[in-house]
């Protein structure tokens, strides 16, 4: 299979694998392991753009980054074109993301609620309404996430795709599976084939992709010009690195448990530091950086242990973790009983 890099409008992303925008998760310290491991690119966590325009401390944090993560998306969520370009023209701003990306798909009852994210979903001349004000107001490339419709038999991905070309979007992203579907069925792919033919910007699939194997499935089937990871990167950023590889021919051992037990402590340590700017924003912290962080982690940490003997227990262990020591101590324990690579989630 021949790479080829990524073009959404004047950014060049010369891995086409990508980390998929995900609420909880992609903050700065997920975002910088993914990097890392040949990672092309990564998204922020879904970010209102009206607390953008408020100022909110709590949703400017969002927005925080990591030296060396470009390119990087500015993810954001709204129903308003006028509330969304301001707070487009704010990220511009701050120098330091390369492309805009509407949510278009988050099934999330309160951000449904307010007509954004899989609100818009029923209306594609929405969703050229608010490209439009958008790029009126900045000069990055404007990027749209969606999924295929709302349910099965109200399938509108088509008059998605062609609205948001048609309105001067860059590229589209799609879940292969529509609002009633959540993350779990089977994703549906051929879909994916369809719109890649039937519009010329980038289609980056997304849905599905639980394995290296699945990248290039995923490629060779549908002719995606991008495959966007989720779930499947939690706990486990060398996915893109064995992603990179076998898109290069070769095949790379799964990493020992003396590595994943040496990037734990890594991601735990940048999450602390990341809840210690987070609690700036909030006049009265409930917790510590530290436990914040723990109790954050806890997701994370079954997707790096997943697969080894003894992850069981850890798992059931988790609700009393409550400092970085007691999660290295699990970890640790782990390792006389090490005996196969993670399953991928």
């Amino acid at each position: 299979m021949i790479l080829r890099p990524l073009k959404i409008g004047n950014v060049t992303v010369d891995c086409p694998v990508m980390l998929a925008p995900m609420a909880g998760y992609t903050d700065a310290a997920m975002r910088t392991l993914a990097r890392r491991y040949h990672c092309g690119m990564a998204y922020t966590e879904v970010t209102s753009a009206e607390g953008l325009v408020r100022g909110s401390k709590q949703t400017l944090h969002m927005l925080e980054t990591a030296p060396g993560e470009q390119p990087i998306a500015a993810h954001i969520y709204g129903a308003n074109p006028d509330i969304l370009a301001q707070a487009a023209a704010f990220i511009e701003r701050t120098g330091r993301f390369q492309t805009i990306d509407l949510n278009c798909g988050c099934p999330v009852a309160k951000v449904v609620a307010k007509g954004a994210g899989a609100a818009l979903i029923k209306h594609p001349e929405k969703i050229a309404q608010i490209i439009r004000a958008i790029k009126q107001v900045v000069s990055l490339p404007v990027t749209v996430k969606t999924r295929l419709g709302v349910a099965p038999d109200r399938m509108n991905i088509s008059e998605i795709a062609q609205a948001v070309e048609e309105s001067g979007g860059a590229a589209i992203a799609i879940h292969a599976r529509c609002v009633t579907g959540r993350h779990t069925g089977q994703a549906d792919w051929p879909a994916l084939a369809r719109i890649k033919s039937e519009r010329s910007i980038p289609v980056i699939g997304n849905g599905g992709v639980l394995s290296a194997a699945d990248v290039l499935r995923m490629f060779a089937e549908t002719g995606v010009d991008g495959v966007m990871i989720g779930k499947a990167a939690v706990g486990n950023p060398w996915i893109f690195q064995e992603a990179w590889a076998a898109l290069h021919g070769r095949r790379i051992p799964p990493p020992s448990m003396q590595e994943r037990s040496s990037v734990i402590e890594e991601h735990l340590r940048m999450l602390i530091v990341h809840k210690e700017r987070a609690g700036k924003s909030r006049r009265h912290p409930q917790n510590s950086a530290e436990l914040s962080a723990v109790l954050h982690f806890r997701a994370h940490l079954a997707g790096y242990i997943r697969g080894f003997k003894g992850s069981a227990e850890v798992r059931r262990t988790l609700q009393g973790m409550r400092r970085v020591v007691d999660v290295m101590a699990a970890v640790n324990g782990l390792q006389a009983g090490e005996t196969r690579a993670p399953v991928p989630s």
